[in-house]
């Protein structure tokens, strides 16, 4: 069966987002108290580091950021998301990025991110984006275990994880009509390469290089 819309792919961490929200739910989490500054606070830049540079272990970071949501009741973490984004994440949402997705009303709109489901499900719903393929946490009796579910939504992994969703809709890349996808990291370059539509968005400089000798469009939001 092949899709009747145009399918377009919209990463969050420093596209629709001015800011890394993987980072900044960690920042919070210290600022809260849950986690130790002394201990957490260098760890939390090295990821950001390593993810912007294109060396990030997923596995490792995902090891980091999963462990304290299975060290507290889902209660309590969804009070922390709600403070968390009223405080973090509304300042980071931008007029143009707004602007953007509503630009795209009609078509099947995507939020596709390395960043876990629980943190980034509120941040696509802001957004009025219905369909969100992430990182999933694992969960055993309703609580997070601390562990991932599946294939992280990293690199190859979200192409793989897209490919599922598709399969599940009867799709696949191949056969949507017109596939769009907007992203700032090279890390996103695997899923960059397949769509029909390739777009830069404030990219960093690998992905910047990349997409001037492939002639991909190269937009800003700030």
């Amino acid at each position: 069966m092949r899709l009747n819309q145009r399918l377009v792919l919209f990463d969050l961490d420093n596209t629709l987002l001015a800011g890394d929200s993987d980072f900044e739910w960690a920042q919070f989490l210290i600022e809260q108290s849950v986690l130790d500054r002394e201990v957490y606070e260098a760890r939390n830049q090295s990821f950001y580091d390593q993810y912007r540079a294109g060396t990030l272990d997923i596995h490792a970071f995902l090891d980091f950021q999963l462990k304290p949501l299975s060290r507290h009741p889902r209660e309590q973490l969804a009070a922390w998301r709600r403070e968390f984004m009223e405080r973090k994440i509304l300042p980071l949402i931008r007029e143009k990025a707004r602007s953007l997705v509503e630009r795209h009303r009609g078509d099947l709109r995507v939020v596709i991110t390395a960043t876990n489901s629980f943190v980034t499900a509120p941040i696509a719903r802001e957004f009025g984006i219905a369909e969100l393929i992430a990182t999933e946490p694992e969960e055993q009796n309703g609580e997070f275990t601390g562990a991932v579910r599946g294939i992280p939504c990293f690199r190859e992994g979200k192409v793989a994880n897209l490919e599922a969703w598709l399969a599940r809709r009867g799709s696949s890349l191949a056969t949507c009509p017109e596939s769009w996808f907007y992203s700032d990291s090279l890390n996103d370059l695997p899923l960059l390469e397949r769509v029909s539509h390739p777009v830069a968005v404030d990219p960093d400089e690998t992905l910047r290089a990349h997409a001037g000798r492939r002639g991909w469009p190269i937009i800003t939001l700030e």
